[in-house]
């Protein structure tokens, strides 16, 4: 069966302010976006995901939206969204966009009407419950901290809130909501976005009775915030309804050809991911727990095989290793050592594995968390690090801006940048591109099966992945010693260390922090 675009692509997402500055006012901006289309051109990216370009009073720096259908005026405009999605298009590279459909911003017209009064026409397209200020109406938590409701004097009532106070929840209990954010996609396709990432897509649906939320019976070792006796939200998130909700954008997208929705879904258990993927709901949905996983083969196994066995042929993975609201992975390897190697080994993985591979900008050179002095921090729960300005050159800024000030402070621009890496046949950049060109040429890297590689040392990760005309192994050390594995014989397409001879024979001594792919020979079949 042919694949679908999305199934072929590789995703590069995009922080707006802090990607390239246009204008020199220290904010990065969609111009800035299209300025830089040949950098990912050349990469060979298939696709960007812009964080959030609404405007936004930046409670949350852009997931607070205050108008749906226009531009945030620090980014740029309408016209600067059509110039990027048009260069981009001549470059054939696909443009989606963040959607945040759970919540608006307090500074919406939407809530700004519905706190008015009790009779107001939007009441009901929130979540109101009246009340005295004393006792909440249940027990849920917002994901930021704290109660998820919020008492409001105007009316004598609590509103829904599950992250900030001044991010309330939509009601979609509501058609009258669902048929506005219906209108919302429509706006976003007719322009020419190619799709939508939806925040919080498995929280769009509450509990109609308002239940308290149990706490937990056990601790979910991916998750570390999933401890024993902390909430369950199951009456708060990934409700059953939610299906129908999802089920209805899908309707919306599929009315446009070629169109995208990618999920940032939680699921109660992971092996339920699976259920947003069915064929008229997602096409992706992010894998949190891959993301989340120490640097342990063991850990990474587990997610893989997980991933696999519950998604079954009928549904695609996606992989990707850092985004906007964790430290980046190379950061995070760091802490250990050997920082740098790990990453490398990390990265095969990601663009080896079956499925979509998204990459966080910055990665590809092996940009790490920026330190964010106590008054230059912006973000309210501690994300700044992993947002800083992209490293482009050794110039005042990294290139980034022109401006004396950046709008968060740029990270070791002098040690890692584009420029620096560019001609450096050794670099993280040169791996990144030798990776996506080598998926792009080696049908079983996209089209293949996946399967464990029985035999393989416990501490390392190595698996196939086949088609009928190709067979490939890719093997992983995640340990600082060598190790052997006993492989048939092949042609060593790609190692994560420079002077790698090509030819693997039948016992492959990797490195520490290694990783390589192997095309076995053509013979080979088992």
């Amino acid at each position: 069966m042919a694949l679908h675009w999305w199934q072929r692509a590789v995703f590069y997402q995009i922080y707006p302010r802090s990607f390239a500055d246009s204008n020199g006012d220290g904010i990065g901006d969609l111009d800035g976006v299209t300025a830089h289309l040949d950098y990912l051109e050349s990469l060979g990216i298939d696709a960007i995901w812009l964080n959030p370009i609404n405007p936004s009073p930046l409670d949350d720096w852009g997931y607070d939206v205050s108008d749906y259908c226009g531009i945030h005026p620090d980014l740029g405009d309408l016209a600067a969204f059509d110039r990027l999605v048009a260069d981009a298009h001549r470059r054939g590279i696909r443009v989606i966009v963040d959607l945040v459909p759970n919540h608006t911003s307090n500074q919406h017209p939407w809530f700004v009407e519905s706190r008015a009064s009790r009779s107001n026409p939007k009441r009901d397209w929130y979540i109101w419950v009246p009340g005295s200020p004393d006792r909440p109406p249940n027990n849920w938590q917002s994901t930021f901290s704290g109660s998820a409701w919020k008492y409001d004097p105007t009316t004598a009532s609590w509103y829904l809130h599950m992250f900030l106070e001044q991010q309330p929840d939509l009601n979609y209990r509501n058609p009258r909501v669902v048929e506005a954010m219906h209108d919302v996609i429509r706006f976003w396709l007719e322009r020419g976005a190619d799709g939508f990432r939806i925040d919080v897509i498995a929280g769009l649906i509450k509990d109609a009775e308002l239940r308290d939320n149990p706490a937990r019976a056990v601790t979910d070792p991916d998750i570390p915030w999933h401890s024993k006796g902390t909430q369950d939200p199951l009456h708060s998130h990934d409700r059953p309804e939610v299906h129908d909700v999802i089920r209805e954008f899908r309707r919306v997208s599929d009315s446009y050809e070629q169109r995208i929705l990618v999920g940032e879904t939680w699921p109660r258990e992971h092996e339920r991911l699976a259920d947003f993927l069915r064929p008229d709901e997602l096409q992706l949905a992010f894998n949190f727990r891959f993301l989340l996983a120490r640097y342990d083969a063991s850990r990474f196994r587990a997610a893989i095989e997980q991933t696999e066995r519950s998604f079954g042929p009928g549904a695609w993975p996606t992989w990707t290793l850092s985004n906007h609201d964790f430290p980046r992975h190379i950061s995070r390897y760091s802490r250990d050592g050997d920082g740098e190697a790990r990453a490398r080994v990390a990265a095969m993985m990601l663009f080896a594995l079956r499925g979509t591979p998204f990459i966080y900008y910055g990665e590809e050179i092996g940009m790490r968390d920026a330190a964010i002095p106590a008054d230059r921090k912006r973000d309210p729960v501690g994300r700044d690090g992993c947002r800083s300005p992209m490293q482009w050159t050794d110039a005042p800024n990294g290139g980034f801006s022109t401006s004396a000030n950046t709008w968060l402070p740029c990270g070791d621009f002098k040690a890692v940048n584009v420029a620096r890496q560019l001609n450096d046949p050794h670099s993280m950049l040169a791996l990144y591109g030798r990776l996506i060109q080598l998926r792009k040429s080696t049908p079983a890297l996209v089209e293949g099966s996946y399967r464990a590689f029985e035999g393989a040392p416990e501490d390392c990760l190595v698996f196939r992945r086949d088609t009928p005309q190709q067979h490939i192994v890719v093997a992983l050390n995640f340990t600082a010693e060598p190790r052997a594995i006993a492989i048939p014989a092949g042609k060593i397409l790609l190692s994560t260390l420079p002077d790698r001879s090509n030819v693997a024979k039948s016992s492959l001594m990797l490195e520490p922090n290694e990783g390589v792919i192997v095309m076995l020979d053509a013979k080979i079949t088992g």
